[in-house]
Order: structure tokens, then C-alpha cells, then sequence
């Protein structure tokens, strides 16, 4: 099972990077576009806080540039390969104690976190993606399957 949140996180990991190229192939980027990404990149950074004991560094809707982001993308995805480079199975079903955004005191597993972090991502690179058609552009083609059948995460 920890070898499926590996793979879940290398390919949320690419499809941030489709994301961010795609934006920065088009100028300006659209604004709405950007906010998405850089809500994507601070909610993965507060799971990963939380799931690590750490106090919150980040707004949960930053006002990040497209260099920040990418930025915020580069140093994410070494620290999830890390922290999943040290989880064991065991550790999946442990559960994890943190305050939600709404100051309440709450309680998950791990795997749950780990699906709800990718999930989340999808859902606002899905958001992304419509945002840019509206614009009139192509956004990044980021389908889960496409990744898998091309190898482009292992």
C-alpha cells in the first residue's frame, strides 16, 4: 500500500509540473488559474505540516507569482518522496492529530490524508483546467491513466 501512495504523489508531482508549463506557455496566465495553483501548493504543505507535528507556514489561499508556485512545486515534491520514503505500512493506519482550518481539533488516518491531499489536487487542477478553456487556451492534459500508459510514473 505505501508503494501506491508513492506512485499517487510522483504522479500528482507531474501533473503539477504539466500544470505550471502549461500556464507559463500562455501570458499573461490567468489570474483565477494562478490562485488554484497556488492554493494546490499550500494545501499540500499544511497536510504535510500537519502530518509532521509543524506548525502552519502558509496561507491556505496564498497570493504566489508563477515562480513561486513552481518553486513551491520543486520543494514539494522532495519533501513528499522524503516523508513517504519513511512512512511504513504500519504508519498508513496511524492516525494524526492536527487543528483544521477552522481551529477545531481533528483526527485522520495517514492514508487518509495521503488520498485526501491528492484528491484535492486533482480536483483543483480539474478547476485549472476549465479556467484556462474559458480563457481560450489549452490547458495541461493531466488524466491519472495518460501518465500511467505513457510511463511517465513509475
Amino acid at each position: 500500500m505505501i508503494e501506491y501512495f508513492r506512485r499517487l504523489f510522483r504522479y500528482d508531482a507531474w501533473a503539477n509540473a504539466e500544470v505550471i508549463a502549461s500556464l507559463q506557455s500562455v501570458d499573461p496566465a490567468p489570474v483565477r488559474s494562478l490562485k488554484f495553483l497556488a492554493h494546490i501548493f499550500s494545501a499540500e504543505r499544511l497536510w504535510l505540516e500537519r502530518l509532521l507535528g509543524q506548525k502552519q507556514t502558509l496561507p491556505v489561499w496564498p497570493d504566489f507569482t508563477l515562480a513561486q508556485c513552481k518553486l513551491e512545486a520543486d520543494q514539494l515534491a522532495d519533501l513528499w518522496s522524503n516523508y513517504l520514503s519513511r512512512l511504513t505500512e504500519a504508519g498508513l493506519g496511524e492516525t494524526a492529530s492536527y487543528q483544521n482550518s477552522k481551529g477545531e481539533s481533528s483526527r485522520s488516518t495517514r492514508q487518509d490524508i495521503l488520498l485526501h491531499v491528492t484528491m484535492h489536487s486533482a480536483y483543483h487542477r480539474g478547476q485549472i483546467a476549465a479556467d484556462m478553456r474559458a480563457a481560450g487556451f489549452i490547458p495541461a492534459y493531466t488524466d491519472f491513466i495518460y501518465a500511467a500508459r505513457q510511463g511517465l510514473i513509475k
